[in-house]
């Protein structure tokens, strides 16, 4: 009997590894009616990654603000995807990702440009370890559908290996030749 309640038990004493940061993005005061008057509670949103190419997000409603914090943490570290970066600091293409009314545009950019994000769409790109990309959010400003409009636009990021084994071919016939200058751009100048 024992041997079995270890067994079942055995992922839940598993220790959290300090491997994954997170970012709280915002906190909120609610508050519920009842007879006696009102009852005060918080709901915590939180983005969690490893900065190296995993985030996730989470959201968690308590009483008191660590609690809130730790329920969206913990939510956040079970549903977190993987998103392949070009030189492990900026996407493989441009995208746009939406939900609900929230809308966003992302884009590739070259070294030294940095996170050019607003707010929630800056935590998930820093959590994801991104660090050259320009996006824009257009549409709602709301930070939950703004992050779910961002991981959207993230889960439909695909690397040229991905794409290359979908279509059956090598990754050298996937991306453009930028190996020799164009004899036409030789015979203009």
């Amino acid at each position: 009997m024992a041997e079995r309640e270890n067994r079942r038990g055995k992922g839940r004493d598993r220790e959290e590894t300090p491997e994954f940061a997170d970012r709280l993005v915002a906190i909120n005061r609610v508050s519920k009616t009842v007879k006696g008057g009102k009852r005060f509670g918080f709901a915590a949103l939180v983005v969690v990654g490893d900065q190296k190419g995993r985030v996730g997000f989470g959201k968690g409603k308590a009483k008191e603000v660590p609690e809130a914090i730790r329920k969206a943490t913990e939510q956040a570290k079970r549903q977190m995807i993987r998103v392949p970066l070009r030189e492990g600091r900026t996407l493989h293409h441009d995208m746009a990702g939406r939900h609900g009314a929230g809308k966003v545009v992302m884009r590739t950019a070259p070294t030294g440009t940095g996170i050019i994000a607003g707010g929630p769409m800056r935590a998930v790109f820093e959590m994801l370890g991104v660090q050259d990309v320009v996006a824009k959010s257009i549409g709602s400003q709301n930070p939950y559908n703004m992050i779910r409009a961002t991981l959207d636009g993230l889960t439909k990021e695909s690397s040229p290996r991905q794409v290359a084994q979908r279509r059956g071919k090598k990754v050298a016939d996937i991306l453009p030749k930028t190996d020799a200058p164009a004899p036409a751009a030789e015979a203009e100048a």
